[in-house]
């Protein structure tokens, strides 16, 4: 994990349900805290504060929440956006333990020049985050991905390739692929399309037995 832990300052929410509204309005976002088996406690946050949290910390990065006098170590488990604005609606955190293994989501990030795109390929990303399991501690802020390997059509990264840190474990699939090179659309419809030449001969040999049909037939 790179830095300190990242700092969140919380309130009790006591509103619920359609009442949020008002919350949201206000400039606060509803939030929940899931704490190992223990009742979940509801709060509430500035708009602002999470916002500018979520940037910087994902879903990867340990926060230390500061709830009244208790301080809670947590990762940002699930955010839910309004579609149509794309502001932040609700906030669950799940609180977690110095001592203990967590699994987090980590983003994917491609380096360095692509010599497939270069050539005028097409070059497919399918995946842009890992799921990965580390101590607090040991947690990651992202995965560098050399890119420069992807040269040729049929090129491609999958899961395996990635490097990682001691103390952390990648959990998606190794096979699962990251990124991969293409043709464009243009280039297959290029070599779907028959040269003139070849259409030409193919047509010539068509006639030729056609005439040699013919000559048969009338010798019979």
């Amino acid at each position: 994990m790179s830095g300190q832990d990242i700092a969140l300052s919380l309130e009790k929410r006591e509103v619920m349900g359609k009442a949020v509204k008002q919350l949201r309005r206000d400039g606060f976002v509803p939030a929940v805290i899931h704490d190992h088996g223990k009742p979940s406690r509801v709060v509430m946050v500035p708009y602002i504060a999470i916002n500018k949290v979520y940037h910087e910390a994902g879903k990867h990065h340990a926060l230390s929440l500061n709830l009244g006098d208790d301080k809670i170590l947590a990762l940002i488990k699930d955010v839910d956006f309004d579609p149509r604005k794309h502001q932040m609606r609700h906030v669950v955190f799940n609180a977690i333990k110095a001592d203990e293994k967590v699994e987090a989501e980590v983003p994917l990030v491609l380096e360095g020049e692509i010599p497939a795109e270069k050539a005028g390929y097409m070059v497919i990303t399918q995946l842009d985050h890992v799921e990965i399991e580390a101590l607090p501690k040991d947690l990651i802020d992202e995965i560098k991905v050399d890119a420069t390997v992807l040269a040729e059509i049929g090129d491609k990264i999958t899961v395996a390739d990635l490097n990682v840190p001691d103390g952390v474990t990648i959990l998606t699939d190794a096979e699962h692929p990251i990124a991969a090179v293409e043709e464009t659309k243009e280039q297959i419809s290029e070599e779907a399309e028959p040269e003139e030449g070849a259409e030409g001969e193919e047509g010539a040999a068509e006639g030729e037995e056609s005439e040699a049909t013919e000559a048969a037939t009338e010798k019979e």
